[in-house]
C-alpha cells in the first residue's frame, strides 16, 4: 500500500499534469473498491451518498470521518473528503474538520460556504473567506501537503449570482485553497467564465452540470477535475427502485438478467481489475 506522503503526492502530481481528470464518488468500501478496479486514479467521498445509504438526508461529520477512514482504507488511491461545511460555523472549530480527515486516510478535504441552515443557506462573504484561511492552515500544518478544496455554493441555493460565487472563488484563492469548486454551474460558457477568472485548479461536478459534455470539452475549457457527488449513488438508487417496482408491481424478477457478475465483483473486491466491456 501507498503511504500517506505518496498518495498526496500522487493526488497533486494529478492536479499539476495537462487536462482534466475524473474523480469519482464512492459511498462505501465496496463501490471505492469497485471504481479502483476500474483504473480510476483518486476517489472522492460524497456525503449525499453516505447519507441516503445510512436512511436520511443529512449526514453528521463525525459520520463522515468515518466514511472517510472507510474509503480510504479499501484502495490504494488518494481519497478527498466531501466534508460540507466542516461541521461547525467558528472558523477555528470548522478547520478542525481537515486534521479529522487527515486522520482518517485523507490527502485532500474541502469546505464549502453553506452553511446547513436553511433561512441562511450561504456564509457572510468575510465569515467565509476566513474559514477557508483556517482550513488553508489547518492543511498547511500537516506533515504531508493536503490538497484543499474551497467551495462556493450560491448556485445550489437560489443565489443565481455568478458574479458573487467568482468573487467567493477569487478571495478563497487568494487565501490559499488548492482548488476551486461552484457547484451547479451548468453550461460549457459559463464554465469558461468562471475558470477564466482563477488561476487555482476548477472542480467542476457533473451532476448538476450539463450531462452531454464531455471530458474533452471540459479539459478545452480549462476544468481540471471532474466529480459526479452523489449521481451515483442516486443513480444505484434508481436501479434498486426499478427492481423493487417490478416484483412488487409485476411479480416478476426479469431485472436479475442485469446483475453484475459475481465473479466479477469478487475478482475486484479481492484486489482485481475489472474487464472493460468493450
Amino acid at each position: 500500500m501507498r503511504s500517506q506522503m505518496e498518495k498526496a503526492e500522487l493526488f497533486r502530481a494529478l492536479h499539476a499534469r495537462p487536462g482534466a481528470f475524473i474523480i469519482p464518488n464512492p459511498w462505501d468500501a465496496g463501490t471505492a473498491k469497485l471504481l479502483a478496479a476500474m483504473g480510476f486514479e483518486a476517489l472522492a467521498t460524497t456525503s449525499l451518498g453516505l447519507a441516503l445509504t445510512l436512511g436520511g438526508t443529512s449526514v453528521s461529520r463525525d459520520a463522515i470521518i468515518e466514511n472517510c477512514r472507510l474509503i480510504s482504507a479499501a484502495t490504494d488511491l488518494p481519497v478527498s473528503a466531501d466534508l460540507e461545511n466542516c461541521g461547525a460555523d467558528d472558523p477555528k472549530l470548522a478547520a478542525e474538520a481537515i486534521r479529522l480527515a487527515a486522520g482518517a486516510g485523507a490527502v485532500g478535504g474541502s469546505i464549502e460556504d453553506s452553511t446547513g441552515d436553511p433561512r441562511q443557506p450561504i456564509y457572510d462573504f468575510t465569515l467565509a473567506v476566513e474559514r477557508v484561511q483556517a482550513a488553508v492552515e489547518a492543511a498547511r500544518a500537516l506533515p504531508f501537503p493536503f490538497t484543499l478544496t474551497a467551495r462556493a455554493e450560491n448556485l445550489l441555493y437560489g443565489r443565481n449570482d455568478l458574479d458573487d460565487t467568482i468573487r467567493r472563488l477569487q478571495a478563497f484563492e487568494a487565501v490559499g485553497a488548492d482548488v476551486l469548486y461552484a457547484p451547479g454551474v451548468r453550461d460549457l460558457a459559463t464554465i469558461k467564465t468562471v475558470v477564466s477568472a482563477l488561476n487555482k485548479p476548477f472542480n467542476l461536478v457533473m451532476g448538476f452540470a450539463d450531462p452531454t459534455l464531455t471530458v474533452e470539452q471540459l479539459s478545452e475549457a480549462g476544468v481540471k477535475r471532474i466529480s459526479v457527488g452523489g449521481a451515483m449513488s442516486r443513480f444505484a438508487l434508481a436501479a434498486f427502485l426499478q427492481c423493487a417496482r417490478e416484483m412488487k408491481d409485476k411479480g416478476s424478477f426479469t431485472y436479475v438478467r442485469g446483475m453484475a457478475p459475481i465473479g466479477e465483483l469478487r475478482e475486484a473486491f479481492s484486489g482485481g481489475q475489472v474487464a472493460n466491456s468493450e
